[in-house]
């Protein structure tokens, strides 16, 4: 199953959209960057927070498929009060609220909380990438608000990237205008072109740009684990924070760029277009139709020889990554048993019959390691298979190859707090599997569902508004105090990661970083959160023989 048909699974296309709290004062804060005076706002809590930052040109036009070119200058002052539109996308996931003014193809645009009241600070710094499968997302998701962070003594980033075909298409013409001889990758040299930003103009905010830690979760923990890996971006970071997901298959690898072009040439039939002029010349808004339609263009990174020379395993193996401390894991219940079982019921005899399809070779194996003899132990076990192979591999497979070739601790974590009910307001709603509501138009309340089995635990993208603290922002659920609890433990071990490279401090559990692969453990952040020696690592060395081939 491909990557985004996975995604299409575990979230829930939202039919009404929702509005996150967006509170602010009108008092202005101003700063000096390396382009001009830009003023921004001073929240209530005295962060100043400055949005829709630009940090590259616009990628029109010509600049369309190309890497980011740096921002022009301005004079006078400008704006920073609202966020800037978000990338070219199609409405795909019913977790993601933007706060932002619709889309456009001019979309590289930061926003930067801080806390500093001198800019003289020096402060460490957070850079946050979303996630969304690289087709969807936008930093100005309230679930990434950087004022909680900020409110810890931490400059905190959100940075807008391309996505789809706008951020991922490869064509052998696109390959011939470069001085490297490849294309693709173009949301990640967005990315680094970010990054690039920071390191000039960090510091014009009360932040140090020698302590730029970087962090994302889904597709924006792929992304972590890929600046990690290139050669263009690995000297401007000094820790990685990953939540769920890295470059390593089966979650979104990267295609070899003879293939990446392949794809590209296809999407340009499709579009009717023989040359790379004409494709520059298609409306933005007809190439995401084109892009999102059936038999639409296949969104993945490409080893370009430049941004990626090999893969991430082999960049990893090879010791040459980011040297610097990584904090990473991933939820408990990433996908539901319904992720592997499909319309199957959850039964032995049906777990066996789908396990002998997907496994012919390997069935035996994969049943001791994943046992289904009730139909308890059924969901329990396909929902750790599906959430694998999905994600938890990956993630798994880049802590423990970087904890082999680094000498930089590497921290392990597994969010396992399930959902709480939903307000009121949405008493009626279908929940989605990832934060994602479907809106009853029905005033009549729903007639209850039979009682049915379902994957217990923290599904995919659930942690996201603990870690950043910013369960307020989503009105979609009935917040408890045990959840407020967990998410200042996950907010304070983040931000104790952030600025010292350690997790540890403040009363807090105390979490081992994995000195030994082979016998590691993990913090199991939760309803009680404690530290737990891990009892999978058999799983994760059967799929390697099967992932690495």
């Amino acid at each position: 199953m491909k990557f985004i048909n996975m995604f299409m699974v575990i979230q829930l296309v939202i039919s009404i959209p929702l509005t996150y709290v967006n509170a602010q004062s009108t008092k202005p804060a101003q700063t000096k960057v390396a382009n001009g005076l830009l003023e921004g706002t001073v929240e209530a809590s005295g962060v100043k927070s400055f949005k829709g930052v630009p940090f590259a040109k616009p990628p029109v036009a010509d600049l369309r498929w190309k890497a980011p070119q740096p921002a022009e200058n301005w004079s006078g002052v400008k704006k920073a009060d609202k966020f800037a539109k978000s990338p070219m996308q199609a409405r795909i996931f019913g977790d993601m609220m933007f706060r932002s003014g619709g889309t456009s193809e001019d979309c590289l645009y930061l926003n930067v909380w801080t806390p500093a009241k001198t800019m003289k600070e020096k402060l460490p710094v957070l850079v946050y990438f979303y996630g969304g499968g690289y087709v969807a997302g936008d930093g100005s998701e309230g679930r990434y608000d950087g004022e909680a962070m900020a409110k810890t003594g931490i400059v905190s980033l959100t940075v807008n990237y391309r996505l789809g075909v706008f951020g991922f298409m490869a064509h052998p013409e696109l390959s011939k205008e470069t001085s490297y001889k490849g294309s693709g990758n173009y949301g990640l040299l967005d990315q680094y072109a970010a990054l690039k930003w920071v390191r000039e103009n960090i510091a014009a905010f009360g932040g140090d740009p020698n302590r730029v830690t970087i962090a994302g979760e889904s597709a924006g923990s792929i992304s972590v684990s890929a600046q990690m890996a290139s050669p263009l971006s690995k000297n401007l970071i000094a820790g990685g924070i990953g939540e769920s997901g890295a470059m390593i298959k089966p979650t979104l690898a990267p295609l070899p760029l003879a293939e990446a072009e392949k794809n590209g040439l296809a999407f340009a039939s499709k579009v009717q277009a023989e040359s790379l002029q004409a494709l520059r010349a298609i409306s933005a808004e007809d190439l995401l139709k084109a892009a999102t339609g059936p038999n639409g263009f296949r969104t993945a990174a490409t080893i370009d020889g430049y941004f990626l020379p090999k893969t991430l395993s082999e960049i990893f193996a090879a010791s040459e990554q980011a040297k610097v401390p990584l904090l990473a894991g991933w939820n408990s219940a990433e996908t539901p048993y319904q992720g592997f079982m499909r319309a199957e019921p959850p039964t032995p005899e049906a777990y066996a019959k789908r396990v002998k399809e997907d496994f012919p070779e390997h069935a035996e194996q994969v049943l001791k390691l994943y046992p289904g003899n009730s139909a308890a132990e059924v969901v329990k076990s396909a929902t750790a298979l599906a959430s694998d192979r999905f994600i938890a591999y990956s993630t798994w497979k880049w802590m423990d190859l970087h904890a082999k070739t680094s000498t930089q601790p590497t921290y392990r974590y597994l969010f396992s707090k399930s959902k709480p009910p939903m307000t009121a307001e949405f008493a009626n709603a279908t929940t989605g599997l990832a934060g994602g509501v479907t809106k009853s138009t029905d005033q009549k309340a729903a007639a209850p569902a039979p009682p049915k089995l379902m994957s217990d635990g923290a599904p995919h993208a659930f942690e996201i508004e603990y870690a950043m603290g910013n369960l307020d922002k989503n009105p979609v659920y009935a917040w408890t105090a045990e959840d407020h609890q967990i998410s200042r433990t996950m907010l304070t071990y983040f931000s104790n990661f952030i600025k010292t490279g350690n997790p540890n401090g403040g009363g807090l559990p105390k979490w081992t970083p994995i000195s030994n692969p082979e016998q590691s453990s993990f913090m199991n952040i939760g309803l009680k959160t404690a530290s737990e020696k891990a009892t999978d690592l058999e799983r994760y060395r059967f799929l390697d023989q099967l992932y690495s081939k």
